[in-house]
C-alpha cells in the first residue's frame, strides 16, 4: 500500500498549524490562580524558613544553660551567638551568585542538608571554641538556603499577591522561633541543652528529602538559562493545563534588556540599581540589629528583670508570635500600596514601640502586649524587606540581589548579638536596653525613604526638556 499521500497530508497539516507566540513566564504565572502546586512550593519554603527560626531561638534559649554548665561569663557567649550569623552572611553572599548560575533548587537542597548535619554536630560540642566553629558551619548552610527560598517563592507567586505570599512564607521564621522557645522550655529541663540542637538538625535532614522530591526549579530561571522549552512547560503544567504550553517557546521579559554576559553581581551594583541596593542593605542591617539583639538576649533580659526561667521563655515567645500577624497584614498592604513606604512607616512604628516597652508602664500583662506588638512591627518590617528586594531586581540577578541584602544585613545580626553581650555585661536596666533600639529603627526608615531619590531625580530629568521648551 502506498502511504506517501497520507504522510504528506500530515506533514502539510503540521506545517500549516499556526505557531504560538513566545510566552512570557512571569506574565503567565501572574494570569493564573494560585494553584495547589504553588501551595506545595509555599509549604516547603515555609519549612526552610521555620528551620532558620528554630535555630535562631535555640541558641538564645540554651544560653542560660551554657552559662551554668560551662561556668563562663555572658561576654564569652558573644562569639557563640554571633558565629552562626557570620556564617549566614558569608553563606548568603556566596550562594546568591551561584544560584543565579546553577539554579535555585540545587543550592537550596544542598544548603538545607549541610545546615542539618552541622546542627547535629553542634549538639556534641564540649567547649565554647568547638561550639563557635560548629555554629559558624551551621550558619553557612542556612545562609545559603534563605535567599533561594525567597527567590524561588517570589518567582512562583503571581505579582498581585507576591508580597503577601512571600511574607506568609516568612511566617515560618516566627513559627520556628516560637516552637524553639516552647520546645526548649520542655527539652532543656528533661534532656539538656544539646537536645535542642539535635531537634534542630533532624528536621532539616528530613526536609532535604522532601525538597528533592517535590520542589521544582524556578521556571523563570530555566528560561533565562536557556533550558529546554519542554522542561519549562512540564513545570508550568503543574500550575495549570493551559493549551498554550503545547509546542511553545518561552521568554523572560524582565531580563531581555540586560547583557547576558554581565555577571549577576555587576547588575546589582550597576548605576540603575546601586542606590536602591545600598539603601536596602542599610535598612536590613539596622532591622536585624534590633531583631537579633532581642531574639538572642530577651530570655536573659527578662531573667535580670526578675522573671524565672519559665516565665522568661514564655514572655520571649510572644515576640516572634507578633511577627506572624504582622507579616500577613503588611504583605496584604504592600500588594495594594507602595511597598517601600509601607515598610518605612512600619520601622517608625517599631521605634515608637521599643520606646514604650522600655518605659515599662503597667504590669506584666501590659508588658506582654507591648512585647507582642514590638515583635509584630520589628519582625514584619525585617521580613518584608525580602519581598521588596525580590521585586526590585530582575530575574537574571534576583537571587544575587536578595542574597547580598540578606548577607550584608546579617552583619547587622552579628552587631546585634555582640551589642547585646556588651549591654548585658554593662548591667544596663531593662528600659535603657529597649530605648537604645529606637535609633536603628529610625535609620532604617530614613534609608527606605532615600530609595525614592533616584526615582525623583529621573522624573525631574524627564520633565526638564518640557519646562525648557515652555520657557522658550
Amino acid at each position: 500500500m502506498n502511504r506517501q499521500p497520507a504522510i504528506r497530508n500530515r506533514e502539510e497539516r503540521a506545517t500549516a498549524r499556526p505557531a504560538h507566540a513566545p510566552l512570557d513566564v512571569q506574565n503567565f504565572i501572574d494570569s493564573q490562580k494560585f494553584s495547589p502546586y504553588q501551595w506545595i512550593v509555599l509549604a516547603l519554603c515555609f519549612l526552610v524558613v521555620a528551620a532558620d527560626g528554630f535555630d535562631t531561638a535555640a541558641i538564645g534559649f540554651i544560653a542560660p544553660s551554657l552559662l551554668d554548665q560551662w561556668h563562663i561569663s555572658r561576654a564569652a557567649l558573644g562569639p557563640v551567638m554571633s558565629a552562626a550569623l557570620v556564617g549566614l552572611g558569608i553563606g548568603a553572599l556566596v550562594a546568591g551568585p551561584i544560584a543565579d548560575r546553577i539554579g535555585r533548587k540545587t543550592v537550596l537542597v544542598l544548603s538545607v542538608f549541610f545546615f542539618g548535619a552541622w546542627s547535629l554536630a553542634s549538639a556534641h560540642a564540649n567547649s565554647v571554641e568547638s561550639l563557635t566553629v560548629l555554629r559558624f558551619l551551621t550558619g553557612l548552610g542556612l545562609g545559603a538556603a534563605m535567599p533561594n527560598a525567597v527567590t524561588l517563592m517570589s518567582e512562583y507567586a503571581p505579582a498581585r499577591i507576591r508580597a503577601i505570599v512571600v511574607n506568609a512564607m516568612f511566617c515560618g521564621f516566627s513559627v520556628g522561633l516560637s516552637i524553639g522557645g516552647v520546645s526548649s522550655a520542655w527539652l532543656i529541663p528533661h534532656f539538656g541543652w544539646a537536645s535542642v540542637l539535635v531537634a534542630g538538625g533532624l528536621g532539616p535532614l528530613v526536609l532535604t528529602a522532601l525538597l528533592v522530591l517535590l520542589l521544582p526549579e524556578s521556571a523563570q530561571f530555566m528560561v533565562v538559562r536557556n533550558r529546554p522549552a519542554a522542561a519549562v512547560a512540564k513545570v508550568l503544567r503543574r500550575i495549570t493545563a493551559d493549551p498554550r504550553l503545547a509546542d511553545c517557546s518561552f521568554v523572560a521579559v524582565d531580563s531581555s534588556e540586560l547583557d547576558s554576559d554581565r555577571s549577576a553581581l555587576s547588575i546589582v551594583l550597576s548605576h540603575k540599581y546601586r542606590l536602591g541596593t545600598v539603601m536596602l542593605w542599610l535598612a536590613y542591617f539596622m532591622g536585624l540589629v534590633i531583631f537579633y539583639l532581642l531574639t538572642n538576649w530577651l530570655p536573659t533580659i527578662f531573667r535580670d528583670a526578675g522573671f524565672d526561667v519559665r516565665h522568661a521563655a514564655l514572655m520571649t515567645s510572644l515576640f516572634p508570635l507578633g511577627g506572624v500577624v504582622g507579616n500577613l497584614c503588611l504583605g496584604w498592604v504592600m500588594d495594594r500600596a507602595n511597598a517601600r513606604h509601607v515598610i518605612s512607616i512600619t520601622y517608625v512604628l517599631a521605634a515608637t514601640l521599643v520606646l514604650l516597652t522600655g518605659w515599662r508602664i503597667g504590669g506584666e500583662a501590659w508588658l506582654g502586649v507591648l512585647i507582642f506588638l514590638t515583635g509584630t512591627a520589628v519582625t514584619s518590617a525585617v521580613t518584608s524587606m525580602s519581598a521588596l528586594a525580590a521585586n526590585f531586581y530582575p530575574t537574571r540577578s534576583r537571587a544575587t540581589g536578595v542574597a547580598w541584602m540578606l548577607g550584608i544585613g546579617r552583619m547587622g545580626a552579628v552587631t546585634g548579638a555582640l551589642a547585646g553581650a556588651m549591654l548585658m555585661s554593662m548591667n544596663l536596666p531593662f528600659g535603657a536596653v529597649f530605648s537604645l533600639l529606637a535609633a536603628p529603627a529610625a535609620v532604617a526608615a530614613v534609608a527606605l525613604g532615600a530609595m525614592g531619590l533616584r526615582d525623583t531625580k529621573n522624573a525631574l530629568h524627564a520633565v526638564q526638556p518640557v519646562l525648557d521648551a515652555q520657557a522658550d
